[in-house]
């Protein structure tokens, strides 16, 4: 665990990623808005309070400038309901090779990130480095699970295939559902609750309580500020849009981006294990049950997030079928779920792009976007915050030119 006493030596520079120049894509570089001729900002405003906008927001406060942030329900959306899975490798699917390098490279950077969050607020932000688990729940599912391993192995990612028995002995709540299982040293998880309330309190009365209604411009059309629902107008040199499924909503950002944005929303399910259970699992158990993706993850105090369902339609609410599913799937391989108590049920918006990857990048004089993650914010905010306050910045190319590519905004031919 990472906590405010680790106490690390941390500054930007020590996790700026290496550029790799046999990589380098020279279009991938001027295929974006170019740096601003106003040099590096002094002052910033941030539209969105979710984990993509506070930590973008600590790292620019961390760099020296002056940040404000409008959100007029801090961290009620998709960071609010996420189980937090840190998962670089079983994230990983056959056709979204773009998306791999971004995950992978926020994985390694995670706990340096996590730990200098942790110094920086004083507080234990719930990172864990536990190893996952992905376990089978029948014949069918072991061969998915085997399929995935190969190309897991293929990509140099640490798999480490064990028995079942294995799995049992360190977890004995799996059931006798569970008929294959793999270990992930690597993916860990953390808290978002924890993480962005704390990023929270470190910036005090810089996040203002009210909602982004529209970015302001000079006669030159440079971003100069954003107003705000309540009417007032918050100047800065440079603006950040990190709203999630909201940022659309924002007049002033052009409609060829926020177009390709889409709501996809999840159940998500928190339980509260028995005293006499506890702990029912102590390592985030992934699952594949009938081709159905299941994550229990469990958290220090004893309760349960169990998610994973994914729909993209027009219930805002909790889908009853979802929750079946989860309670379904879970069970299979932790019969002790159904003991537990459940205490919240959501089933928040994650803003998806025509790829699933983010697009973070300049797209007009002092304005920048950050969005687009879907179920892979908690992941990818430590590089995905990198970027964004490197492109604010004016540093972006310190970055692996690959990665830029891979998230710049106009790579659908959208300018």
């Amino acid at each position: 665990m990472v906590t405010a006493a680790t106490r690390p030596e941390f500054a930007e520079s020590t996790i700026v990623g290496h550029v790799d120049t046999k990589s380098h894509n020279h279009a991938a570089e001027t295929s974006t808005i170019p740096p601003s001729e106003h040099g590096r900002p002094s002052s910033v405003v941030i539209a969105g309070s979710g984990i993509i906008g506070l930590t973008t927001a600590w790292r620019l406060r961390r760099r020296g400038i002056e940040v404000t942030v409008l959100d007029d329900a801090p961290v009620s959306g998709a960071s609010f309901a996420a189980a937090g899975m840190l998962a670089p490798v079983s994230e990983v699917v056959w056709d979204q090779p773009t998306l791999y390098p971004l995950m992978v490279e926020s994985g390694r950077i995670y706990r340096d990130f996590a730990a200098a969050i942790a110094h920086d607020v004083d507080h234990d932000i719930g990172y864990l480095e536990s190893s996952t688990f992905v376990c089978a729940g029948d014949s069918a599912d072991r061969q998915t699970l085997n399929e995935l391993l190969e190309l897991q192995h293929r990509m140099g990612m640490t798999v480490n295939r064990i028995s079942v028995s294995q799995a049992r002995a360190a977890e004995p709540a799996l059931g006798p559902g569970c008929v294959g299982a793999v270990d992930i040293p690597g993916d860990h998880q953390v808290d978002p609750r924890r993480l962005c309330g704390a990023i929270l309190e470190f910036l005090g009365d810089r996040v203002v309580s009210t909602r982004a209604s529209e970015v302001l411009f000079n006669e030159d059309h440079r971003a100069i500020g954003l107003r705000g629902a309540n009417g007032k107008s918050y100047r800065a040199d440079h603006v950040v849009l990190a709203a999630g499924v909201d940022t659309g909503a924002i007049t002033g950002i052009p409609q060829a981006l926020t177009d390709l944005l889409r709501p996809v929303r999840g159940e998500v399910l928190r339980l509260r294990v028995p005293e006499a259970l506890r702990p029912l699992v102590t390592r985030t158990i992934r699952g594949v049950v009938q081709g159905n993706a299941v994550y229990i993850v469990p958290r220090a105090d004893g309760t349960i997030v169990l998610s994973a369902t994914t729909r993209e339609d027009d219930m805002v609410g909790v889908h009853a079928e979802g929750v079946h599913q989860l309670l379904r799937d879970a069970h299979r391989l932790v019969p002790g779920i159904l003991d537990c108590e459940i205490y919240e049920m959501t089933a928040k918006a994650r803003p998806g792009s025509p790829d699933d990857v983010p697009m973070i990048g300049r797209v007009g004089d002092g304005l920048t976007v950050s969005m687009g993650y879907f179920r892979h914010g908690i992941l990818l905010a430590a590089i995905g915050s990198r970027i964004g306050a490197d492109i604010v910045c004016g540093t972006e190319k310190d970055n692996n030119p690959a990665l830029l590519a891979a998230v710049n905004p106009f790579r659908f031919g959208n300018r």
